[in-house]
């Protein structure tokens, strides 16, 4: 009879428990190794960046396509899928949710509360007023990437404090994104030279700025389009709907606006007192753009954006920036033309189609009729937010009053 030693005891045992490991096993056994590996890339801790998996016209693989992408081209970068699962994508990092909006936004909001992701790529998110992306493109003329402050969201009810603040937000996202000094200048739209003004007596009195300008022959810092086709600045400041549009161009000038290729979507997320990097991109953007996004979240996240916003509003604050922004506040409206405030409710639902500068006023004719409402803005422009159950009454409020 053949003898059984005890080495080929031992391989017997470990290849039975080899065959027992189940899949789950093994795959957090991957997770494991591919963690050690990214962390002895780049030598540092790894960044867990999430991913919203669904949402986007051009399909959930292609989302998914872009996570990968992201995590194969960028050492330390661990991409987290938040979504319902789609098989093949096994070498991401998942948080599965039904496939239903309410648990998706469900499973975002405890992935970034939890801290189970250091910040987000998302084609939507419901911010506040008050808070902005700054989205980054690659500009066509000389291949030179550029800041574009804001993209979405609404840093301020009125326009010249937009700016203004935009403008400072900017300068906050490039440091945070590697960028030591980075140049910066207003787009020649409505506001901008007012703003600028503000912006160079801040200067004057202490705050660290470098102004670009213009490539055209007689300069200055009021940029025009041919500025922006050649990314004459590192920032450029406009209102939110402008740098929208402007972000849209430049990452579709190749495809016919189907499919968007290029740039870094709109940007991550910044206010004053916003602790979260929540990054947006296009429900048209493809997989270069979203791997492209994930990585300049994880750049920021890696520079520690909230603190930089804070400690660019301070030094911004020593130069006169409350009182710049005081200036630029239209004429304050009577308080005795401003309602009580009903009672606060939970909101679930929005009501889009309000202009920008209505939204204060258009809250408050819903005020007036006992109905509660928030605003804020969504990635296709300004939103009233109230509740599912009063939502008819609320239209029939805003159409009465011309704001629909």
């Amino acid at each position: 009879m053949k003898a059984f030693s005890s080495t080929s005891w031992a391989n017997s045992r470990s290849n039975s428990r080899s065959k027992a490991m189940n899949a789950s096993q093994r795959h957090l056994i991957a997770e494991a190794l591919a963690s050690v590996v990214d962390k002895a890339r780049h030598g540092g801790p790894v960044v867990k960046i999430g991913l919203m998996a669904t949402g986007s016209e051009l399909g959930q693989e292609e989302i998914l396509r872009g996570g990968r992408m992201a995590q194969e081209d960028n050492a330390g970068l661990r991409v987290v899928a938040i979504g319902p699962r789609m098989p093949g994508f096994d070498d991401l990092e998942w948080i599965e949710t039904p496939d239903s909006e309410a648990e998706l936004n469900a499973g975002v909001e405890k992935a970034l509360s939890d801290g189970a992701v250091s910040g987000l790529v998302a084609m939507h998110f419901p911010f506040p007023i008050g808070v902005a992306t700054i989205g980054r493109s690659m500009t066509p003329g000389r291949g030179k990437p550029m800041f574009i402050a804001s993209c979405t969201g609404t840093t301020a009810h009125s326009r010249g404090e937009s700016l203004l603040r935009n403008a400072v937000y900017g300068i906050a996202v490039a440091k945070a994104c590697g960028v030591a000094e980075p140049s910066l200048a207003f787009l020649n739209i409505d506001g901008a030279g007012p703003v600028l003004r503000a912006f160079s007596r801040m200067k004057d009195r202490g705050y660290a700025v470098s102004f670009g300008t213009s490539g055209r022959g007689d300069g200055g810092s009021l940029l025009r389009g041919n500025d922006l086709v050649a990314g004459s600045v590192d920032v450029l400041v406009c209102d939110t709907l402008t740098g929208n549009v402007l972000s849209k161009v430049f990452s579709t000038f190749t495809t016919a606006g189907q499919y968007e290729t290029t740039g870094w979507g709109y940007g991550p997320s910044v206010g004053e007192g916003w602790n979260r990097i929540v990054s947006i991109v296009s429900r048209a953007s493809g997989a270069p753009v979203i791997a492209s996004a994930l990585a300049l979240t994880a750049r920021a996240a890696r520079g520690r954006l909230p603190d930089v916003v804070a400690a660019e509003l301070k030094a911004a604050r020593a130069a006169g920036f409350d009182e710049e922004l005081e200036a630029l506040k239209p004429k304050a409206a009577a308080a005795e033309q401003i309602p009580e405030k009903p009672p606060v409710v939970p909101v679930d639902e929005e009501i889009a189609g309000v202009d920008v500068l209505d939204m204060e006023a258009a809250m408050y004719s819903l005020w007036k009729e006992k109905i509660y409402a928030e605003t804020a803005m969504g990635c296709t422009g300004p939103v009233v937010r109230i509740q599912r159950a009063v939502k008819d009454a609320a239209i029939g409020v805003l159409k009465k009053a011309g704001y629909l």
